[in-house]
Order: structure tokens, then sequence, then C-alpha cells
């Protein structure tokens, strides 16, 4: 009898706590349910840090999570979710979290730390569990986990996971697209053996993206990414003429025309349309590109003039290259040593600043998955911000809730950091790249143009002998007007040069291979 009082006597506290437990959450789903999320929001947090009944703190936490989605706050709301998911299976509200988590990065377009989270906890043991879920956030979540496996080059699990999402799915378009992107990798496995099956499949993939219809998410961007994987696709395989129907169906002023403008120079130049090419490169060197970082394409624009022994305009684009990304090498030298500090790296993209050359900003600036930490990092701090002076301003969910958010914020810095030193010393890479590129084309045409010397070619003879003539017109509708140093915006992207050719024809034993 004694043993028996002693333990009721122990476990009478913890019974109490239970109860009081089991109190507060009843209120807080009360006013959860009433809308009043204010209320609920610091009851449900106090169950759930209570160490009462795991089931109640459970649904307490996961209740938590919904309040602050709720309440405009989806940072901190995907915090909560995590931290369920993170739990494992055995938590009483896991594939809840789990659909949270896919509502959260929809909201935010987060496409860092969700995905890895969700990638993490995408295990053999929880599979049979999540087939559970509604089909769009099992879509969603095979979508997310596929960009994670294509960035790690695990490709026949982002093929496998990108394969799995159903045509209504509302990123089918996205997932094509990124199917395209992976089984038209040179690096996927199979190849080249199984080359022509795996490019016939990547087609099949772009052209599915292209076809969807909405409701999609982001479709007209996706679509105008599938038409230039479609181009690449085709250039890799000597597909010029090909290549350059898909480049030229990327829409005029859209955010990756620019991109497009720049491959198809190279398609048509491969496709031996000099002309063409020079009409692509003329457009992005247009004025409204003025802050384009695009070294390479004036190497291309100089080796279209060298393939046609026009040396003096060889000279000429080489100084415009000198003159414009010759200053860029140098301010980018104090950038990219091995140790340099991310948060400053990361601080140099986000921050409006004249370290940098503005091409090379502009272009950091453009990178998809810097912008999305920049656009998180603003909402993070609103949050902060919110939660300091707020309703719930001194609570202890507000003082967890921000230090919570600090600890993201932190990693969110690394992240960007990462990206943007990455990028940085990309940027570095392709102009010592490209300016080694112009000197071996300045040494080659100073040598070619020996060679003419020596051999008694008057070269000047030679081009003032040929005439130039209109470009073909495509169709009865278009009109011709000489370009006369202006640019016209209804004009940019039609461009067509026609060129004169300073090589001397070959004789007929140079001609016999």
């Amino acid at each position: 009898m004694k043993r028996l009082l002693h333990i009721l006597v122990v476990l009478a506290p913890f019974a109490v706590a239970a109860q009081q437990d089991s109190g507060g959450y009843n209120r807080a789903l009360a006013a959860f349910n009433a809308g009043d999320y204010d209320t609920a929001a610091p009851l449900f947090f106090q169950a759930s840090e209570s160490g009462g009944d795991a089931d109640t703190q459970g649904k307490a936490e996961f209740y938590l999570a919904q309040s602050l989605a709720k309440k405009g706050l989806p940072v901190s709301a995907f915090i909560s979710y995590a931290a369920i998911v993170n739990a494992g299976p055995s938590h009483p509200s896991y594939l809840k979290a789990v659909e949270g988590l896919v509502d959260m990065q929809q909201q935010l377009d987060e496409q860092n730390l969700i995905p890895s989270i969700l990638n993490q906890a995408y295990s053999e043991e929880v599979r049979d569990k999540w087939v559970t879920l509604p089909k769009e956030v099992l879509a969603r979540i095979n979508y997310l986990v596929g960009t994670v496996s294509q960035r790690r080059m695990r490709f026949e699990e982002a093929r496998s996971l990108l394969e799995a999402v159903p045509k209504d799915s509302r990123v089918y378009a996205k997932a094509r697209y990124l199917l395209g992107v992976v089984l038209a990798d040179p690096r996927f496995p199979g190849r080249p053996g199984e080359g022509e099956t795996l490019d016939k499949e990547a087609l099949a993939a772009f052209n599915a993206s292209l076809s969807a219809n909405e409701p999609q998410v982001e479709l007209k961007a996706t679509q105008h990414l599938a038409l230039i994987g479609l181009g690449r696709l085709h250039y890799r395989r000597g597909e010029y003429a090909e290549a350059t129907v898909a480049y030229e169906k990327v829409p005029r002023y859209t955010r990756y025309w620019d991109q497009a403008l720049f491959e198809n120079g190279f398609a048509r130049f491969q496709n031996e349309d000099f002309g063409g090419s020079l009409g692509s490169l003329q457009a992005l060197h247009a004025p409204q590109f003025a802050g384009a970082f695009q070294p390479e394409s004036w190497i291309l624009k100089s080796t279209v003039y060298y393939y046609s022994c026009l040396y003096d305009e060889v000279k000429t684009t080489l100084a415009a290259f000198d003159e414009l990304y010759g200053p860029m090498a140098k301010q980018l030298e104090p950038f990219t040593a091995e140790d340099s500090d991310l948060v400053q790296a990361y601080n140099l993209v986000a921050a409006e600043n004249r370290r940098l050359p503005r091409p090379v900003y502009l272009w950091l600036r453009n990178n998809e998955r810097i912008r999305e930490v920049m656009r998180v990092l603003a909402k993070l701090d609103e949050e902060k911000k919110e939660l300091s002076g707020g309703a719930w301003r001194g609570t202890p969910l507000a003082k967890q809730t921000v230090a919570s958010l600090e600890d993201v914020r932190g990693t969110l810095l690394q992240v960007g950091g990462t990206l943007a030193r990455s990028r940085i010393r990309e940027a570095a890479d392709n102009l010592r790249t490209f300016s080694d590129q112009a000197e071996i084309i300045r040494v080659q045409t100073a040598l070619d143009e020996k060679d003419l010397l020596q051999a008694g070619v008057d070269q000047k003879a030679l081009l003032t002998r040929q005439s130039l003539y209109r470009p073909k017109m495509p169709g009865a509708a278009w009109n011709y007007w000489k370009f006369q140093g202006e640019f016209w915006i209804d004009e940019i992207g039609y461009y067509q040069y026609t060129l004169k050719r300073g090589c001397p024809a070959k004789t007929a034993e140079q001609q016999t291979p």
C-alpha cells in the first residue's frame, strides 16, 4: 500500500501538467478555429514546450506552424514544419508537416533549403508513407528532389523522380524541361552508346514542356528555357539549322532572349551563315544590352571576321573587347581569393555597390538561385521585424522564433555567399580564357596578313572588286532598312549582315586534299 501511494504521489505532478497542457492546447485550438492566430500561436507554443503528452505536444507543434503560415509568416512556418519533418515519421503530424513544408516552398519559391530538407527526408523508410500524400504535393516533392539530384549529378535518380511528375501537375512543364536537361547532359550514364536514344527522349521532354498548357508554375519562362535547351541539344548534335529555329522562337525582350541571341550566333556561324551570326551579335551589342556580361560574344564576332579574312574588322573587334573587358579582369582580382569571406561575397551582390564591374554585378544578380536567396532573406527580415514589434513582442514564442530566423539567415548567407563567390570566380576565369583566345586570334591574324603580303595578294583590291547585296528577305511582309548606326527598338533582333570575303581564291592544287 505504501508503494502504491508513493507512485501516485510521484505521478501526480505529471498528471497535473498533462491536464494543464491539454487545457492550453484546447484553448489554442478554439482560437485557431476562430481565426484568432495572435492568441492561438503563443498557446500552441506553450503546449509544444510543456513536456506533457507526446501526442498533444506533437499536434501543438503542427498547429503552431499552421498558425504562423496563416499569419503570413511563411519563413517562420517553414522552420516549424522542417523541425517536424526532421523529427521523422514517428511524429504524430509528420505527413501533414511534409505537406505544409511543400506549401511554404511554393509560397516562398525557395529553391535552396527546402528542396535539400525534402531530399534528406525522402528515404526508403518513408517512401511508402509519402505516396499517401495528395497527388500534387507528391508531384512537387518529386520535382524539387529531382532538382537536387540533377545539381549533384545523380542523373539516373533525377530522371526517375522527374518522370514521376504526372501531366496534370502544375509543375509538369518544369519537370519535363529539367528532364530534357538531364537526359541531354553528356555525363548521363550510358553515353555515348545510348546517346541517340537519350537525345530522342530529351527532345520529347523539351517538346512536352513546350506543349504544356496552363495552369502551370512559371509556364512562359519555363518554355523559353525549353527552347534554349532544344537549341543546345540540336547544336551538340551538329543540327545547326534546327538549333537556330529553336533559339529564334525565344520572344524578344524576354528574360532569356540575350542568351538565345548569343547561342544563336554560334549556331549560325557553325551553319556557315556568317551574316546571320553577326546579325545576332549586332542585336546583343545594342545599347539595350549595354550592361550584359557577354565577353565570349566579342570572341565569336572576331572569329566570324577572321574566317572571312576581314582582318581590319578582326582587329577592331578585339580592340573593343579589350576596352570593355580588360579593366574588368583587374577589378575582379581582389574578390577571387580561395579564402574569401562568404558573407562579404554575398554582400557584394546583394547591395548596390561600385566595387564590382556593373556587367558582372548584373550577371551575378540575374542568377536564379542568388535571386531566390535575396528574396527569402528579405522576407525573413520582414518577419523578424513583425515578430519583434507585433502582438507577440517579448513573448517566448517571439524570442525563439526570431532566434530560429537568425539561424536560417546565417545559413542562407552562407548559401548565397557560396553561389556568389563561385560566380565571381567563373566570371574571372571566363575573362582570362577569352583574353587568351583573343590573343591567339590576334597573333594568327598577323601571321595570315604576313602570308598574304608575301604571296603578293592585294587584299584591298580584292575587296574593292566585290559588291555587297541586300540579304534575302524572309517573306513578303518584310522590309529592308540599311543599318546606319542607330538602334531602333523594333529592328533589334532582326539584323542580317552581308559580308565581303577577303580570302584569295584557292588554286586547283590548293583545293586538292
